[in-house]
């Protein structure tokens, strides 16, 4: 991995999640998924370091373990933009890519699109996937974005945006058109980390648990790039096995 450019790839991994308490060090395929998450980064052309934030020592040693490198964060963090803004008060780059612990497939080639749209001159990067079924539209566990004709986004939220009149799900349509899921990467740079955490918690961002509102609200414009596809996350025990397979299916075990 180039050193030149000082792109930071953060993982922020907290032990508490409430629905899947230890998420970060669950089983897949033989490795913790942090490891997975880890590995895959370190893939990536364009990041010049890969660093854990975590708040738990289990899961710092189990990074480190695995001769990753991790830093303990604090606990009271609301967000992992406020993970990974604490990381960059303590460790210099140019830019800096929240990379999410709970997608152990994720794509290198995506997050060094993301990191691209900083090299371009954008202050927060973001990542968006075609939505191809009405099912995915109306799942408020799908994020959707729309976007601006220069690429930036216009809003994020968990309810079928833009609005759709009637029961489409009824309608002979194959599938829906001009409706996109919102992938879970982040780009920032130094001034951008610093504002959002300095900022605290908007009600945007409360009311559909999405943090990137946080840079909305602020008046922070986000590049938004399309990607053909995005993996699966991890949000129960039950995502597991449908990773297992997919990286049965691939014939490798993501290492």
């Amino acid at each position: 991995m180039p050193d030149a450019i000082g792109i930071i790839g953060v993982i922020p991994a907290r032990y508490g999640s409430r629905r899947f308490p230890g998420k970060p060090l669950a089983r897949i395929a033989g490795k913790p998924m942090i490891q997975h998450v880890y590995e895959r980064a370190l893939r990536s052309r364009l990041l010049s370091d890969v660093i854990v934030a975590t708040d738990d020592r289990r899961i710092l040693s189990v990074v480190e373990g695995f001769g990753g490198r991790a830093l303990m964060t604090s606990r009271d963090h609301p967000t992992g933009s406020d993970r990974v803004a604490e990381v960059a008060s303590r460790v210099e780059g140019a830019f800096y890519v929240n990379i999410q612990g709970d997608e152990p497939l994720i794509d290198p080639g995506a997050i060094d699109k993301c990191a691209s749209l900083l090299r371009e001159g954008h202050a927060m990067s973001t990542l968006m996937v075609r939505i191809t079924t009405w099912d995915d539209v109306f799942d408020p566990n799908i994020v959707k974005v729309v976007t601006s004709s220069e690429g930036k986004a216009i809003y994020f939220s968990r309810s079928p945006i833009p609005y759709v009149p009637g029961d489409v799900r009824s309608q002979a349509k194959a599938s829906p058109d001009g409706y996109f899921r919102h992938v879970g990467i982040y780009g920032y740079t130094a001034e951008v980390l610093d504002s959002l955490h300095g900022a605290g918690q908007c009600w945007l961002e409360v009311a559909e648990s999405l943090e990137q509102l946080r840079a909305l609200w602020l008046g922070i414009p986000i590049a938004v790039a399309e990607v053909e596809s995005a993996g699966p996350c991890v949000d129960l025990p039950e995502d597991i096995a449908k990773v297992e397979a997919i990286i049965g299916m691939d014939g490798k075990t993501n290492g």
